[in-house]
């Protein structure tokens, strides 16, 4: 009987060997071909990567390197005006966008919403803030405040208390007592008293060594004595 089984098997391994053979002699110049055109596919996109992607990140980030040192040493408007558009002899951040995407690295969005920003610019920073995607969870949370920044310049102040809002739970750390003092202060101005008072004790309870604690009392204070 265990004979009998063994032969059946040996039979069925012949069998598709035989299969196999048939298919691959049948269709031999279409799996030739198909070979061909994954490794020509192959071929090109190494070539690609190699020669005209890796060279134009690159040439990205060096001109990242010059509008980042722009924007270092930016202490005005003419500053982030330099850093933003360049000078003609190296790109700002708004060309290097344009030119180069997210070769050029996440943060230039954000430096661009920055460079918008200080330059009153408030809806093109907002463009700019929003379409920063980075997981740099600091990065990440200093955008969402900037949002925030901006919508009080423009005087949505529900919408800037939603974003800051965020932005402290998207800290986690000691810039999240920052980002909940703006939070107050938008709530007050819309009215929201309770919900201002709630922002200013979080501070004081949970980032009392922030330079925020240091004297919200006073923010209390005056909420309390309403």
């Amino acid at each position: 009987m265990a004979k009998e089984i063994k032969n059946e098997k040996a039979e069925a391994v012949v069998e598709a060997v035989s299969k196999t053979e048939q298919f691959f002699n049948e269709n031999k110049k279409t799996l030739l071909i198909s070979l061909c055109v994954l490794l020509v596919a192959g071929a090109g996109f190494f070539c690609w990567y190699k020669f005209v992607h890796q060279p134009k990140v690159a040439e990205a980030q060096g001109q990242m390197a010059f509008a980042e040192e722009n924007f270092r040493n930016a202490a005005d408007s003419t500053g982030f005006a330099l850093a933003l558009y360049g000078d003609g002899n190296v790109l700002g951040f708004e060309q290097i966008i344009d030119q180069y995407g997210n070769k050029a690295g996440k943060s230039a969005n954000f430096y661009a919403g920055v460079c918008e920003y200080n330059l009153k610019n408030y809806e093109a920073a907002l463009d700019y803030f929003k379409a920063y995607n980075g997981k740099d969870e600091i990065f990440k949370a200093r955008a969402l405040a900037c949002i925030g920044d901006c919508y009080v310049n423009l005087e949505e102040y529900s919408t800037a208390l939603g974003y800051f809002e965020k932005a402290a739970a998207a800290a986690d750390n000691a810039f999240a007592a920052e980002y909940l003092l703006d939070a107050g202060i938008v709530a007050e101005q819309l009215g929201e008293n309770d919900k201002a008072l709630a922002f200013y004790k979080r501070i004081k309870d949970e980032y009392p060594m922030s330079m925020q604690a240091y004297d919200v009392d006073k923010y209390i204070s005056r909420i309390e004595a309403k």
